[in-house]
């Protein structure tokens, strides 16, 4: 390295980061043999560039670029540290014997190091990449098909709608099974497949069966709105489908019109029905339960489970983008519960694995169950085992956080598989010991539902 490159390397590390500089994207295969820095931010094509010299100095630091422009967040926790995110430059700097500018490059360079040794350990255990830093171990994956759906429910999707991306910018099939078979590999056992609606998507019968078919996953699932559920139940069946959950807020048809926006009641409670005659093993019906909307509906649902053997799950109303949330407006675990046994007397509670998210009871004498998803007010994250796989190939390690990694950008790359396991592994290990109270979510930028998919 002559003394020129030396100083644009020097220069590239040391300059003030609010200082404009060029960027010229690599022509290059990425090289994502490290994983380091915090996540950047989710804004659209948004960047941390590097000046002309240095690209020229250093062709295969710039090369790794990529990871840093997958890891996004909404929000930069630490913007400091986001100076220094390329290990490269850092690693340069400790062989030319001079030190960063910034203290927190020290630890920058610590982390980076330490991320690469889980790097060379997930080659020979590939497990470890779904183990976070508190301990929890991550075998569900939930994976969105799609962003669209032709409902409008109010409290997933904003009344003007949602701004869909490209279909190009969206996970293609086999991009979908590729991650969904790394995933897997590495211990996942159930992947529940969701939307936007999932059915809508056009090769879905393909996914499932794809994705339905990966050796060692014990379990898929799905989450549907239930309005063309029906057509795909013996496809469904055939993959081996275990579960499905059939969102549906309310039992009255001008209601339903009015929370979705759009009319089709009648098909939700005919997929419910065919479900069972189809054999699926698992029917459950998700309701979002919103005060001075349709609370008023509790009992009404119970009663759905008194002959048929599926499992009704009230859920306390949660805060996303555009879905206008305020805390009179949620409706208590606490309160649900005291309003049912009123009225069906206390109910028996069914035992729960760890990791469930609801809390299960038996009224007396029905065939089916009642579950409550107590999110707002009882947290159930030290269980949590839960990971998301965004329609646009983002990762989301936690529903209410905001940071996400972009593993399509990876994929599109040339990523190998330790590579991808590498990213996987950072992102998990970024994931918090649990979530924000109700009030700090609901100041938090999200998603709206309608891309997380639940």
């Amino acid at each position: 390295m002559d003394e020129f490159q030396r100083q644009a390397v020097v220069a590239s590390i040391t300059r003030d980061p609010s200082e404009p500089c060029r960027y010229t994207p690599p022509a290059k295969r990425r090289d994502f043999s490290t994983l380091v820095g915090p996540a950047t931010s989710l804004a659209p094509e948004r960047e941390h560039f590097r000046s002309d010299a240095a690209d020229a100095a250093d062709d295969t630091a710039r090369s790794n670029r990529l990871l840093h422009t997958a890891s996004r967040t909404v929000a930069e926790e630490d913007p400091i540290t986001s100076r220094v995110q390329d290990v490269q430059h850092l690693r340069r700097l400790k062989e030319m014997g001079l030190q960063p500018t910034w203290p927190e490059a020290q630890k920058a360079s610590q982390q980076s190091e330490l991320q690469v040794g889980n790097a060379a350990r997930l080659k020979t255990d590939p497990e470890n990449m779904l183990l976070d830093s508190h301990g929890r171990h991550h075998t569900y994956l939930r994976i969105s098909l799609t962003e669209r759906c032709n409902l409008r429910c109010t409290y997933c999707m904003p009344p003007e709608g949602i701004d869909l991306q490209p279909e190009e910018k969206l996970l293609t099939t086999d991009e979908i099974v590729r991650l969904a078979g790394l995933f897997v590999e590495a211990g996942v056992t159930k992947i529940r497949l969701t939307g936007g609606e999932p059915t809508v998507r056009r090769d879905f019968q393909e996914v499932v069966g794809r994705v339905g078919g990966l050796p060692g996953l014990e379990q898929l699932a799905l989450t549907t709105n239930g309005i063309i559920l029906d057509r795909h139940l013996p496809s469904l069946a055939s993959a081996g489908l275990a579960a499905v959950n059939i969102s549906l807020d309310t039992l009255l048809p001008h209601r339903f019109e009015l929370l979705t926006r759009r009319k089709g009641l009648h098909r939700v409670l005919h997929s419910i029905d065919a479900a069972l005659e189809a054999g699926i093993p698992t029917v459950k019906v998700n309701c979002v339960v919103t005060r001075g909307v349709n609370e008023d509906e509790l009992l009404d649902f119970v009663e759905m489970t008194r002959d048929k053997p599926i499992n009704v799950r009230f859920i306390e109303y949660m805060p996303f983008d555009g879905n206008a949330w305020s805390s009179p407006k949620m409706v208590s675990y606490a309160e649900m519960k005291s309003t049912i046994e009123d009225r069906y007397g206390p109910m028996s509670r069914l035992q729960d694995p760890m990791t469930e998210v609801a809390k299960n009871f038996r009224p007396e004498g029905h065939a089916g169950s009642v579950s409550f998803i107590t999110s707002m007010t009882e947290h159930f994250c030290s269980g949590c085992n839960r990971l998301r796989l965004l329609a646009d190939g983002n990762l989301k390690v936690c529903l209410f956080g905001a940071n996400e990694v972009s593993l399509r950008d990876a994929l599109r790359g040339g990523a190998s598989d330790a590579e991808l396991r590498t990213i996987v592994h950072g992102a998990v290990q970024r994931k918090k010991a649990r979530h924000a109270g109700m009030f700090e979510i609901a100041r938090t930028a999200n998603r709206p539902m309608t891309s997380i998919g639940g």
